[in-house]
């Protein structure tokens, strides 16, 4: 089943949206990142994928107790991003009652503490995949690494985790569309499932993304909240199954 699932970016304890990752690009769309959460819900959201943009840019989480005012507001099942990089942020995460964690950086900078995360959260830890130009990038998309990030998926390939967000970096929050060719060559590369993000414009961006192999899910975030695509009407023409 695939699904299309609402990005709720926080940072200064708003719902906002960067433009390619940038810091300095940011556009507020709610006050109170709970009342955007609801919103999805309410329009029929299967799950909700938070991203604490504070936490990516300063390397620890700092709207926990947001996300767990989320969770707990929430029916649906929440998934989080962004400055996760101890063990000790994971199992208060998962205290919170957050579904997924997706993790990065740390990964790429100590997949010993990585493989910590996944010890304590087996088939909740979700690699976070954040590439341009074919390779890894850390710290909020600021740090371009030398793993090609179909390789260093692989490395993970046979750990518990659940799988992999992949997303282009050069096109999200664009509306430029997905780089499909990518989004396909690394679903193809992998075994366990992948969920696509950047650059989704059109309900024709999620029909094909809804036919690559492997591919589960995918987040929006500007389209939804700019109105480019009518989140609840998309949803019902997903075809199931």
């Amino acid at each position: 089943m695939f699904e299309l699932i609402p990005a709720v970016d926080i940072k200064n304890g708003k719902c906002v949206r960067l433009y390619k990752g940038r810091a300095d690009a940011v556009k507020e769309y709610f006050e109170n990142p709970v009342d955007a959460a609801l919103l999805w819900q309410d329009r029929g959201a299967s799950r909700l994928h938070v991203v604490d943009l504070d936490g990516a840019f300063e390397g620890i989480p700092q709207n926990i107790k947001i996300v767990e005012g989320i969770v707990n507001r929430l029916s649906i099942p929440v998934q989080f991003g962004g400055g996760v990089r101890t063990v000790e942020a994971v199992k208060a995460l998962k205290e919170a009652g957050v579904d997924r964690i997706i993790v990065g950086t740390v990964a790429v900078e100590n997949s010993e503490i990585f493989e910590e995360m996944i010890d304590v959260f087996p088939e909740g830890m979700v690699l976070g995949v954040d590439a341009k130009d074919g390779y890894m990038t850390t710290r909020g998309w600021v740090e371009k690494t030398e793993f090609k990030a179909v390789d260093f998926a692989k490395r993970y390939e046979n750990k518990p985790i659940w799988g992999f967000v992949y997303t282009d970096i050069s096109r999200d929050g664009t509306l430029e569309g997905p780089n499909f060719e990518e989004v396909e060559h690394f679903a193809g590369s992998v075994r366990k499932p992948v969920i696509a993000s950047g650059g989704i414009a059109t309900g024709e961006d999620v029909f094909k993304l809804s036919e690559i192999s492997n591919v589960v899910g995918a987040i929006t975030g500007k389209a939804i909240y700019e109105g480019a695509i009518d989140f609840e009407n998309i949803i019902k023409k997903i075809p199931a199954g």
